[in-house]
């Protein structure tokens, strides 16, 4: 189990560092603007508060990776706080800006979180 756990978890931290990459360098690119189907005069006028939640997603990616490659307990610990993170930023998005990051983001987290507490 404990591999499963590592696995998604890593899988979790990719998804934050491609939305990081999304929202900090391709917000006012094709990639960028589809995501939530901007046209280009809304993603320019959008992008540096794309480019800080872009910012954030990276610290997740790089506390989900800390937790991977730390010893436990910290290592454990670090992965529990920060799939916490990811699954109540992925809440508090879906409420307040898309439904789809409930499942986009929220779900992977809450999936992670629970192999990894599973895996004890």
């Amino acid at each position: 189990m404990e591999t499963v756990a590592n696995v998604l978890v890593g899988l979790v931290a990719a998804l934050h560092v491609y939305i990081l990459v999304l929202e900090m360098f391709l917000w006012e690119k094709k990639p960028g603007r589809g995501l939530h189907g901007l046209d280009a005069q809304m993603a320019r006028a959008t992008a540096p508060l794309a480019a800080n939640q872009g910012l954030y997603n990276g610290f997740l990616a790089a506390g989900l990776v800390w937790g991977l490659v730390a010893a436990d307990p910290t290592g454990h610990d670090a992965q529990i706080f920060f799939l916490c993170c990811v699954v109540i930023a992925g809440v508090y998005g879906s409420v307040t800006a898309n439904r789809r990051i409930l499942f986009a983001q929220a779900l992977p987290g809450a999936l992670a979180l629970a192999a990894v507490l599973l895996a004890g």
